[in-house]
């Protein structure tokens, strides 16, 4: 699964990983573990973190042909 959660932080005013782990209840390693790819959020944090980048979980978050297979 590709992430633009990177991009948007930035966008956003340049929220760090630690400002947005704070916005959404989790540790700045999980937003550091999103943004590399090694974890999936779950759909209620999916749903949480594009409400606070003001944006939707499909541009946040897009399918790979991998995942498909």
């Amino acid at each position: 699964m590709k992430t633009s959660l990177r991009r948007f932080r930035f966008d956003r005013g340049e929220l760090s990983q630690q400002q947005l782990a704070d916005m959404v209840s989790v540790s700045r390693q999980t937003i550091i573990s999103i943004e590399r790819g090694d974890y999936a959020p779950s759909v209620k944090l999916a749903l949480l973190l594009a409400a606070k980048l003001e944006t939707t979980v499909e541009q946040l978050f897009q399918l790979e042909e991998r995942d498909y297979a």
